[in-house]
C-alpha cells in the first residue's frame, strides 16, 4: 500500500524527532561519565508535551544559591497574598553583611542603609548577593516558610534549612561568633574546613533534587505558582542573571532564565556547580533544563564547557528549528 505523501512526511518527521530525543538521552549520559568523579545530575523537561529525560535526577545535591530562585518565589507569594510590599523598606546593618558574593557589602557605608524589598530580590535573584538573601528570609517566613511553600504546591524534593551565613559558618566549620579557633595552625585550618566542605556535601539540608528543582521551574513558568505579574517579575530578573554555565551553549535566538548556584573549591573539590533555567523560543516553545554537579574535581574552565555542552545537546535534542 502506497502512502500518502503528508503520512510518509510525518512518518519521517515523527522517527527524526525519536532519533533526536534517544541522542539527547545518551549524551545526559555521557556527560555525566565525562564529569566523573563529581555527580552530575540533570533533568530536562519539554514543556510542549511533558517529554523529560533524566540522569542522576532523583538523588539530592547541594544547591548553593539555586536556593534564591524559590526564595524569590516564597516572597512574591506574600505580596500576591497582600501580606507584603514590594516598596517595604529593610534595613541593613553591619552585622546583616555575608561572606561571598555581596554588591551590597562592597558599597555599604555607615552603620545602617535601607533597601526595598523589590531593590532585594533583584540584588538576591539576579546578582546573587548573600547580603540580600538572608535580609528577604525572614520576610518569606524563613528556611521552613520557602521549603513549606514548595511543598503546598507538591515540590518535594527541594529544600531550603539555612540562609547563606548560616551555611558559611557550617561549612567553615566556624565558632558561634564566626570565627575560627584560637591558636590556630595552617593544617588545622584545613582539616577545618574539610570536615565542613565534606560535611555539606553529603548532608540532606539545603539540597534539590534535578527533578524537583524542573517541577519549581514548570510550575512557576506556567503560572501555576505566583499572579501573572509575580510571575512575569521573577522570570524576568533570572533573565538577568550572568550568562554562564549553560547559556553560552545556546542559541542566541533563546531566553534564558536561569538561577547558578556555586560553592567554593578547596583542595581540589568543588563542592556544587549548578544552574537551573527555562529555555524559551520565540515561537512559545519552552524547555526546562536542572543540573547539578557536586564532588567536581574539574578546573573551572572544564566545569563551564561541560555545562555549555550540556546546553548544546538540549537544544539539538528538542530539535532546534
Amino acid at each position: 500500500m502506497r502512502l500518502a505523501p503528508w503520512l510518509t512526511a510525518a512518518l519521517g518527521l515523527l522517527a527524526a524527532q525519536t532519533c533526536l530525543a534517544d541522542e539527547l538521552q545518551a549524551r545526559l549520559q555521557a556527560l555525566s561519565r565525562q564529569a566523573l568523579p563529581g555527580r552530575l545530575g540533570v533533568t530536562v523537561l519539554d514543556l510542549r508535551d511533558g517529554h523529560a529525560w533524566r540522569t542522576g535526577a532523583d538523588r539530592a545535591y547541594p544547591m548553593m544559591s539555586v536556593f534564591k530562585a524559590p526564595l524569590g518565589a516564597a516572597l512574591l507569594a506574600r505580596v500576591d497574598a497582600g501580606t507584603l510590599s514590594l516598596d517595604r523598606q529593610v534595613t541593613i546593618t553591619r552585622a546583616d553583611l555575608r561572606h561571598g558574593r555581596s554588591a551590597i557589602a562592597d558599597r555599604f557605608h555607615g552603620e545602617a542603609m535601607h533597601f526595598t524589598v523589590r531593590e532585594l530580590l533583584v540584588a538576591a535573584v539576579a546578582d546573587s548577593d548573600n547580603t540580600a538573601a538572608d535580609a528577604l528570609l525572614p520576610l518569606a517566613g524563613g528556611p521552613a516558610g520557602v521549603t513549606a511553600f514548595l511543598r503546598s504546591h507538591g515540590i518535594d524534593g527541594l529544600r531550603v534549612d539555612r540562609g547563606e551565613g548560616a551555611i558559611y559558618h557550617d561549612v567553615m566549620g566556624l565558632d558561634a561568633h564566626d570565627q575560627p579557633p584560637p591558636h590556630e595552625t595552617p593544617a588545622e585550618e584545613d582539616a577545618r574546613i574539610r570536615r565542613g566542605e565534606l560535611a555539606y556535601m553529603a548532608g540532606p539540608r539545603d539540597t534539590s533534587t534535578p527533578d524537583a528543582a524542573a517541577s519549581f521551574l514548570r510550575q512557576l513558568w506556567q503560572g501555576e505558582l505566583l499572579s501573572a505579574p509575580s510571575t512575569r517579575l521573577l522570570l524576568d530578573t533570572m533573565t538577568h542573571t550572568p550568562p554562564f554555565r549553560i547559556e553560552p551553549g545556546l542559541p542566541k535566538s533563546v531566553r534564558f532564565a536561569h538561577k547558578g548556584g556555586t560553592s567554593a573549591t578547596f583542595e581540589g573539590i568543588t563542592a556544587a556547580f549548578n544552574d537551573i533555567g527555562v529555555i524559551a523560543w520565540p515561537d512559545g516553545r519552552a524547555v526546562v533544563v536542572a543540573a547539578f554537579l557536586t564532588g567536581s574535581t574539574q578546573s573551572a574552565k572544564e566545569r563551564n564547557a561541560l555545562f555549555a555542552e550540556l546546553g548544546r545537546v538540549v537544544v539539538r535534542g528538542v530539535g532546534e528549528k
